[in-house]
């Protein structure tokens, strides 16, 4: 995610004493804690109980193929299959990271994913992007070629944007987009934006209350180049 949103009044969290020059780190699985491990299967749980019905179709498909409710992800086993599907990769951040540099890991398809998971007393709510919410939110659409496509050219543009002093008018969109997008389907609307399908309490609300200002546009309107597609 753009650091432009989800930051918190205590400032940066996770390590970032062992961060590469673009942001990324080893996952470093091993050091996982069981009780990590449990939280995990706990949070995954309660939240694919409420994807059916509001989540879009190709959410859906992609997270029954991936099935990691029995323990958090090794990057390097989903990859696997992301790199087959879409030539997409993940690649493990210590946290939020500057935008010029989310957007150009999004330019050569990689997607920055936190190493960390959030504590037992954050277990309802959580104000920065943890493992669970990228991984849970974004990572099943990124399966989705059109999806990956967009992505990739988002990146793109946003290399672009900061050329023209705009990025953070990209960075804005993403939040209402690829974060708490929802688009209407023959089935009725669903959601494909990541804050909202990783948690309890936005997935029912903003499909399915009639209190939310939902604004639509359509996104035909948009030109969107041919991306350059890796080669295998």
């Amino acid at each position: 995610m753009p650091d432009n949103y989800g930051q918190t009044s205590h400032g940066l969290r996770g390590d970032y004493s062992r961060m590469r020059p673009d942001c990324t780190v080893d996952q470093d699985y091993d050091s996982y804690t069981e009780g990590e491990q449990d939280r995990w299967r706990r949070l995954y749980r309660r939240q694919i109980e409420l994807v059916p019905g509001r989540a879009c179709d190709e959410y859906v498909e992609a997270l029954e193929g991936l099935d990691y409710e029995a323990g958090l992800p090794r990057f390097e086993v989903v990859n696997e299959k992301l790199a087959a599907a879409t030539g997409w990769e993940l690649v493990a951040v210590p946290g939020l990271v500057p935008d010029l540099i989310f957007f150009e890991h999004l330019a050569h398809r990689r997607f920055p994913v936190t190493r960390w998971i959030r504590e037992e007393h954050e277990f309802d709510y959580i104000v920065e992007p943890d493992v669970f919410h990228d991984f849970f939110g974004h990572v099943p659409m990124l399966f989705t070629p059109v999806f990956g496509d967009y992505m990739e050219a988002y990146g793109r543009g946003g290399l672009k944007a900061e050329k023209l002093g705009a990025l953070k008018w990209l960075a804005r969109l993403y939040w209402y987009t690829v974060e708490f997008g929802l688009i209407r389907t023959p089935q009725g609307l669903r959601s494909y934006g990541a804050g909202i399908l990783s948690s309890p309490g936005e997935i029912d609300h903003a499909v399915r209350s009639p209190k939310p200002r939902r604004v639509a546009f359509d996104l035909s309107l948009i030109h969107i180049s041919e991306p350059t597609r890796p080669t295998t």
